[in-house]
Protein backbone atom coordinates (compact mmCIF):
# COMPACT_ATOMS: atom_id res chain seq x y z
CA UNK A 1 0.00 0.00 0.00
CA UNK A 2 1.55 3.52 -1.07
CA UNK A 3 0.33 6.66 1.09
CA UNK A 4 0.69 10.24 0.83
CA UNK A 5 2.32 10.86 4.27
CA UNK A 6 3.95 8.17 6.77
CA UNK A 7 4.37 9.39 10.32
CA UNK A 8 6.54 7.33 12.24
CA UNK A 9 5.40 8.23 15.70
CA UNK A 10 1.93 8.25 17.34
CA UNK A 11 2.83 10.81 20.31
CA UNK A 12 1.10 14.01 20.65
CA UNK A 13 2.01 15.65 18.07
CA UNK A 14 2.40 12.85 15.33
CA UNK A 15 -1.28 12.49 16.20
CA UNK A 16 -2.01 15.80 16.16
CA UNK A 17 0.20 15.93 12.48
CA UNK A 18 -2.23 12.89 11.48
CA UNK A 19 -5.07 14.32 12.18
CA UNK A 20 -4.05 17.46 10.34
CA UNK A 21 -3.06 15.86 6.95
CA UNK A 22 -5.79 13.24 7.15
CA UNK A 23 -8.72 15.59 5.21
CA UNK A 24 -5.85 16.28 2.52
CA UNK A 25 -3.28 13.14 2.37
CA UNK A 26 -3.77 9.43 2.65
CA UNK A 27 -2.21 9.41 6.17
CA UNK A 28 -0.82 6.47 7.86
CA UNK A 29 0.55 6.27 11.72
CA UNK A 30 3.76 3.96 12.68
CA UNK A 31 3.99 3.57 16.94
CA UNK A 32 6.23 0.80 18.06
CA UNK A 33 4.07 0.99 21.36
CA UNK A 34 0.94 -1.03 21.83
CA UNK A 35 -1.12 1.44 23.46
CA UNK A 36 -0.94 5.32 23.83
CA UNK A 37 0.55 7.45 26.88
CA UNK A 38 2.97 5.57 29.43
CA UNK A 39 5.71 8.57 29.25
CA UNK A 40 7.27 10.81 31.52
CA UNK A 41 5.40 14.27 30.81
CA UNK A 42 3.58 16.24 33.10
CA UNK A 43 1.37 17.50 30.10
CA UNK A 44 1.09 21.41 30.93
CA UNK A 45 -0.30 23.18 28.29
CA UNK A 46 -0.66 27.07 28.32
CA UNK A 47 -4.87 27.63 28.27
CA UNK A 48 -4.48 30.13 25.25
CA UNK A 49 -2.69 27.51 23.24
CA UNK A 50 -4.77 24.62 23.77
CA UNK A 51 -7.86 26.50 22.64
CA UNK A 52 -6.63 27.18 19.63
CA UNK A 53 -5.40 24.13 18.77
CA UNK A 54 -8.62 22.65 19.29
CA UNK A 55 -7.32 20.26 21.57
CA UNK A 56 -9.09 17.74 23.30
CA UNK A 57 -11.47 19.04 26.71
CA UNK A 58 -11.68 15.69 27.53
CA UNK A 59 -8.20 15.10 28.14
CA UNK A 60 -7.72 17.90 30.91
CA UNK A 61 -7.08 16.77 34.41
CA UNK A 62 -6.74 20.04 35.77
CA UNK A 63 -7.25 23.97 35.50
CA UNK A 64 -4.23 25.89 36.81
CA UNK A 65 -4.95 29.59 37.66
CA UNK A 66 -1.31 30.49 39.38
CA UNK A 67 1.90 29.31 40.41
CA UNK A 68 4.32 29.71 43.31
CA UNK A 69 8.17 29.96 43.14
CA UNK A 70 10.39 28.99 45.90
CA UNK A 71 13.97 29.55 45.88
CA UNK A 72 16.00 27.85 49.20
CA UNK A 73 14.51 30.84 51.25
CA UNK A 74 12.13 32.93 49.64
CA UNK A 75 8.86 32.91 47.62
CA UNK A 76 6.42 34.95 45.37
CA UNK A 77 3.33 33.72 43.66
CA UNK A 78 1.63 34.90 40.37
CA UNK A 79 -2.18 34.55 40.17
CA UNK A 80 -4.79 35.59 38.16
CA UNK A 81 -8.54 35.10 37.77
CA UNK A 82 -8.44 32.39 35.27
CA UNK A 83 -6.83 29.18 34.20
CA UNK A 84 -3.27 29.72 32.53
CA UNK A 85 -2.80 26.90 31.88
CA UNK A 86 -4.57 22.79 32.09
CA UNK A 87 -2.80 20.03 33.54
CA UNK A 88 -3.60 17.00 31.26
CA UNK A 89 -3.45 13.29 30.70
CA UNK A 90 -0.99 12.25 28.10
CA UNK A 91 -3.11 9.10 27.19
CA UNK A 92 -6.59 10.66 26.76
CA UNK A 93 -4.51 13.34 25.02
CA UNK A 94 -3.05 10.97 22.20
CA UNK A 95 -5.80 8.71 21.95
CA UNK A 96 -8.32 11.02 21.32
CA UNK A 97 -5.72 12.24 18.67
CA UNK A 98 -5.64 9.44 16.60
CA UNK A 99 -9.24 8.65 16.94
CA UNK A 100 -10.11 12.09 15.34
CA UNK A 101 -7.43 11.08 12.73
CA UNK A 102 -9.13 7.66 12.25
CA UNK A 103 -12.19 9.14 11.86
CA UNK A 104 -10.67 11.13 9.03
CA UNK A 105 -9.34 8.39 7.08
CA UNK A 106 -5.63 7.78 8.68
CA UNK A 107 -4.20 4.29 8.97
CA UNK A 108 -2.57 3.43 12.29
CA UNK A 109 0.06 0.55 12.67
CA UNK A 110 0.61 -0.47 16.35
CA UNK A 111 3.21 -2.35 17.93
CA UNK A 112 5.26 -1.43 14.76
CA UNK A 113 8.71 -0.37 15.03
CA UNK A 114 10.47 1.75 12.12
CA UNK A 115 14.07 -0.06 10.99
CA UNK A 116 14.72 2.19 8.53
CA UNK A 117 14.39 3.46 4.87
CA UNK A 118 15.50 1.17 1.91
CA UNK A 119 15.07 2.55 -1.66
CA UNK A 120 12.26 5.24 -0.59
CA UNK A 121 10.24 2.91 1.22
CA UNK A 122 10.00 3.03 5.15
CA UNK A 123 10.79 -0.62 6.79
CA UNK A 124 8.87 -1.67 9.26
CA UNK A 125 8.76 -4.63 12.19
CA UNK A 126 5.53 -5.99 13.49
CA UNK A 127 5.17 -9.21 15.85
CA UNK A 128 8.36 -10.42 13.99
CA UNK A 129 7.73 -9.93 10.66
CA UNK A 130 9.15 -7.33 8.28
CA UNK A 131 7.15 -5.40 5.89
CA UNK A 132 7.56 -2.04 3.63
CA UNK A 133 5.82 1.10 3.26
CA UNK A 134 5.94 3.21 0.39
CA UNK A 135 5.01 6.94 0.76
CA UNK A 136 5.48 10.15 -0.87
CA UNK A 137 6.52 12.22 1.87
CA UNK A 138 7.95 11.19 5.72
CA UNK A 139 7.79 12.77 9.32
CA UNK A 140 9.71 11.53 12.07
CA UNK A 141 8.23 12.57 15.35
CA UNK A 142 9.70 9.34 17.18
CA UNK A 143 11.04 11.35 19.92
CA UNK A 144 14.06 12.93 21.05
CA UNK A 145 16.26 9.44 20.29
CA UNK A 146 14.59 9.66 16.96
CA UNK A 147 15.82 6.87 14.55
CA UNK A 148 14.27 9.11 11.90
CA UNK A 149 16.86 11.53 12.13
CA UNK A 150 19.52 9.19 12.37
CA UNK A 151 18.37 7.64 9.05
CA UNK A 152 18.44 11.54 7.20
CA UNK A 153 22.16 11.75 9.24
CA UNK A 154 20.67 14.65 11.04
CA UNK A 155 23.24 16.59 12.46
CA UNK A 156 22.23 17.24 16.95
CA UNK A 157 24.10 19.26 19.04
CA UNK A 158 22.81 19.19 22.10
CA UNK A 159 22.65 18.73 26.00
CA UNK A 160 20.39 16.01 27.16
CA UNK A 161 19.40 15.36 30.35
CA UNK A 162 17.33 12.43 32.44
CA UNK A 163 13.95 12.99 33.99
CA UNK A 164 12.51 11.86 36.71
CA UNK A 165 8.62 12.33 37.96
CA UNK A 166 6.44 10.81 40.17
CA UNK A 167 2.93 10.91 41.21
CA UNK A 168 2.50 11.05 45.28
CA UNK A 169 -0.52 11.62 47.51
CA UNK A 170 -0.03 14.56 49.88
CA UNK A 171 -1.70 18.46 50.38
CA UNK A 172 -1.66 20.85 47.75
CA UNK A 173 -3.44 23.89 46.57
CA UNK A 174 -4.81 22.18 43.66
CA UNK A 175 -4.74 25.43 40.66
CA UNK A 176 -1.84 26.77 41.85
CA UNK A 177 1.72 25.11 40.15
CA UNK A 178 5.62 25.38 42.31
CA UNK A 179 8.28 25.80 40.72
CA UNK A 180 11.46 25.10 43.07
CA UNK A 181 14.94 26.57 42.21
CA UNK A 182 17.87 24.94 44.44
CA UNK A 183 20.98 24.36 42.94
CA UNK A 184 21.99 23.13 46.28
CA UNK A 185 19.73 20.29 45.86
CA UNK A 186 19.96 20.11 41.75
CA UNK A 187 22.15 22.25 39.98
CA UNK A 188 20.57 21.54 36.68
CA UNK A 189 17.23 21.98 36.80
CA UNK A 190 14.10 23.38 39.07
CA UNK A 191 11.51 20.85 40.49
CA UNK A 192 8.10 21.57 39.59
CA UNK A 193 4.91 19.79 41.86
CA UNK A 194 1.96 20.38 39.34
CA UNK A 195 -1.28 19.01 41.60
CA UNK A 196 -4.00 17.00 39.93
CA UNK A 197 -6.60 17.72 42.72
CA UNK A 198 -6.21 18.71 46.51
CA UNK A 199 -4.11 15.34 47.25
CA UNK A 200 -2.77 14.13 44.03
CA UNK A 201 0.14 15.83 42.58
CA UNK A 202 3.32 15.29 39.72
CA UNK A 203 6.40 16.09 41.10
CA UNK A 204 9.77 15.72 39.04
CA UNK A 205 13.12 17.47 37.72
CA UNK A 206 15.71 16.76 35.57
CA UNK A 207 19.29 15.74 36.43
CA UNK A 208 19.45 12.94 38.94
CA UNK A 209 17.08 10.63 40.84
CA UNK A 210 18.59 11.06 44.05
CA UNK A 211 18.27 14.87 43.98
CA UNK A 212 13.80 14.04 43.22
CA UNK A 213 13.87 12.23 46.69
CA UNK A 214 15.54 14.80 48.72
CA UNK A 215 13.25 17.25 47.03
CA UNK A 216 10.22 15.12 48.67
CA UNK A 217 11.74 15.74 51.77
CA UNK A 218 11.98 19.25 51.83
CA UNK A 219 8.56 19.36 50.59
CA UNK A 220 7.76 17.09 53.06
CA UNK A 221 6.07 14.79 50.92
CA UNK A 222 6.35 10.61 52.02
CA UNK A 223 8.54 8.72 49.48
CA UNK A 224 6.56 5.77 50.62
CA UNK A 225 3.43 8.11 49.02
CA UNK A 226 4.44 7.47 45.77
CA UNK A 227 1.80 5.72 43.60
CA UNK A 228 3.90 6.30 40.11
CA UNK A 229 7.07 6.52 38.96
CA UNK A 230 8.35 7.31 35.19
CA UNK A 231 11.23 8.25 33.79
CA UNK A 232 12.25 9.82 30.11
CA UNK A 233 14.80 11.82 28.84
CA UNK A 234 14.88 15.39 26.98
CA UNK A 235 17.38 17.45 24.60
CA UNK A 236 18.11 21.07 24.77
CA UNK A 237 19.54 22.30 21.66
CA UNK A 238 19.86 22.49 17.88
CA UNK A 239 19.06 19.40 15.66
CA UNK A 240 19.13 19.99 11.85
CA UNK A 241 18.04 19.88 8.98
CA UNK A 242 14.51 19.69 10.24
CA UNK A 243 14.00 18.76 6.36
CA UNK A 244 16.12 16.35 4.10
CA UNK A 245 14.22 15.43 0.72
CA UNK A 246 11.08 14.11 1.58
CA UNK A 247 11.77 13.19 5.22
CA UNK A 248 10.73 15.84 7.77
CA UNK A 249 11.35 15.62 11.92
CA UNK A 250 9.00 17.24 13.54
CA UNK A 251 8.33 17.74 17.74
CA UNK A 252 11.01 16.18 20.35
CA UNK A 253 12.42 14.13 17.03
CA UNK A 254 13.58 17.80 16.00
CA UNK A 255 14.30 19.05 19.13
CA UNK A 256 11.15 21.30 19.17
CA UNK A 257 11.57 21.54 23.12
CA UNK A 258 11.66 24.42 25.11
CA UNK A 259 14.83 24.55 27.37
CA UNK A 260 13.27 26.76 29.61
CA UNK A 261 10.61 24.59 31.44
CA UNK A 262 11.72 21.22 28.57
CA UNK A 263 7.69 21.20 27.18
CA UNK A 264 7.89 20.19 23.54
CA UNK A 265 3.97 19.52 23.04
CA UNK A 266 2.75 23.48 22.11
CA UNK A 267 6.16 24.21 20.11
CA UNK A 268 5.60 20.98 17.94
CA UNK A 269 1.84 21.53 17.48
CA UNK A 270 2.52 24.77 15.78
CA UNK A 271 5.05 23.34 13.90
CA UNK A 272 2.29 20.47 12.04
CA UNK A 273 0.60 23.79 11.06
CA UNK A 274 3.93 24.85 9.54
CA UNK A 275 4.59 21.54 8.02
CA UNK A 276 0.78 20.86 6.91
CA UNK A 277 0.64 24.51 5.06
CA UNK A 278 4.09 23.80 2.84
CA UNK A 279 2.47 20.25 1.95
CA UNK A 280 -0.55 21.95 0.74
CA UNK A 281 1.63 24.27 -1.16
CA UNK A 282 3.63 21.57 -2.28
CA UNK A 283 7.01 23.47 -1.29
CA UNK A 284 7.78 20.84 1.97
CA UNK A 285 11.08 22.72 1.69
CA UNK A 286 9.83 25.80 3.34
CA UNK A 287 8.46 23.74 6.82
CA UNK A 288 11.47 25.15 8.66
CA UNK A 289 11.24 29.01 6.77
CA UNK A 290 7.49 28.87 8.73
CA UNK A 291 8.57 27.84 11.88
CA UNK A 292 10.95 30.44 12.25
CA UNK A 293 9.57 31.59 15.92
CA UNK A 294 9.49 28.46 17.31
CA UNK A 295 13.31 28.82 16.21
CA UNK A 296 13.43 31.96 17.75
CA UNK A 297 11.64 30.82 21.36
CA UNK A 298 14.32 28.01 21.25
CA UNK A 299 17.27 30.29 20.44
CA UNK A 300 16.09 32.02 23.11
CA UNK A 301 15.40 29.20 25.84
CA UNK A 302 19.20 27.89 24.97
CA UNK A 303 20.72 31.48 25.96
CA UNK A 304 18.32 31.10 29.40
CA UNK A 305 19.55 27.88 29.93
CA UNK A 306 23.14 29.26 29.63
CA UNK A 307 22.70 32.24 31.71
CA UNK A 308 20.74 29.70 34.16
CA UNK A 309 23.74 27.55 34.44
CA UNK A 310 25.96 29.79 34.97
CA UNK A 311 24.69 30.99 38.23
CA UNK A 312 25.47 30.48 41.36
CA UNK A 313 21.88 30.21 44.51
CA UNK A 314 22.70 33.60 45.77
CA UNK A 315 22.71 34.99 42.72
CA UNK A 316 19.21 33.32 42.13
CA UNK A 317 18.25 34.56 45.73
CA UNK A 318 18.95 37.92 44.56
CA UNK A 319 16.66 37.55 41.37
CA UNK A 320 14.18 36.36 43.35
CA UNK A 321 14.07 39.79 45.44
CA UNK A 322 13.64 41.54 42.21
CA UNK A 323 10.99 38.93 40.46
CA UNK A 324 9.12 39.24 43.88
CA UNK A 325 8.67 42.63 43.89
CA UNK A 326 5.40 44.18 43.55
CA UNK A 327 6.28 45.77 39.98
CA UNK A 328 7.82 42.43 38.11
CA UNK A 329 4.75 40.26 39.71
CA UNK A 330 2.27 43.90 37.89
CA UNK A 331 4.57 43.04 34.95
CA UNK A 332 4.47 39.13 35.10
CA UNK A 333 0.85 39.30 35.74
CA UNK A 334 -0.49 41.19 33.07
CA UNK A 335 2.08 40.68 30.60
CA UNK A 336 3.62 37.24 30.91
CA UNK A 337 2.71 34.70 28.53
CA UNK A 338 3.12 30.72 29.01
CA UNK A 339 4.65 29.78 26.30
CA UNK A 340 6.06 33.10 24.60
CA UNK A 341 8.73 33.28 27.25
CA UNK A 342 10.73 35.99 24.70
CA UNK A 343 7.70 38.07 25.20
CA UNK A 344 7.57 37.45 29.22
CA UNK A 345 11.63 38.38 29.39
CA UNK A 346 11.23 41.54 27.39
CA UNK A 347 8.33 42.84 29.41
CA UNK A 348 10.12 42.54 32.69
CA UNK A 349 13.37 43.96 31.12
CA UNK A 350 11.69 46.65 29.73
CA UNK A 351 11.44 48.27 33.19
CA UNK A 352 13.87 50.69 33.75
CA UNK A 353 13.92 49.76 37.67
CA UNK A 354 13.77 45.85 36.84
CA UNK A 355 16.32 46.08 34.49
CA UNK A 356 19.03 48.28 36.25
CA UNK A 357 18.38 45.23 39.65
CA UNK A 358 18.96 42.56 37.07
CA UNK A 359 22.16 44.22 35.80
CA UNK A 360 23.71 44.38 38.99
CA UNK A 361 23.34 40.58 39.61
CA UNK A 362 24.49 39.56 36.46
CA UNK A 363 25.10 41.60 33.62
CA UNK A 364 25.26 38.40 31.17
CA UNK A 365 21.32 38.39 32.04
CA UNK A 366 20.58 41.22 29.20
CA UNK A 367 23.64 40.31 27.22
CA UNK A 368 22.32 36.77 26.47
CA UNK A 369 18.61 37.62 26.51
CA UNK A 370 18.18 40.74 24.91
Amino acid sequence: MRYDVLIIGGGPVGNYLANLLARDFKVAVVEKKGSFGGKACTGIIGAENFERLGLPEEAILNKLRGAVFYSRIQSFEIERKSPQAYLVDRKILEKSLAERAVRRGADYYMSTTFLGFKNGRAVLQRFGERFEIEAGFYVGADGVSSTVAKAIRAQTKAEFLSGYEVEVVGEFKPDFVEVWVNKDINEEFFFWVAPVNESLARVGTFGGLEALYKFLKIRMLKPNAVVEFKAGSVGFGVRKPWIRGNVALIGDAALQIKPTTAGGIVFGMICAHALRSALLEGRPEEYEKLCKNIKRQISFGLRFRKVFRGLSQDDIEKIFEVLGSEEAREVIESQADFDDHVKTTKAILRRPKLLAKLLRISPSIVRYLV
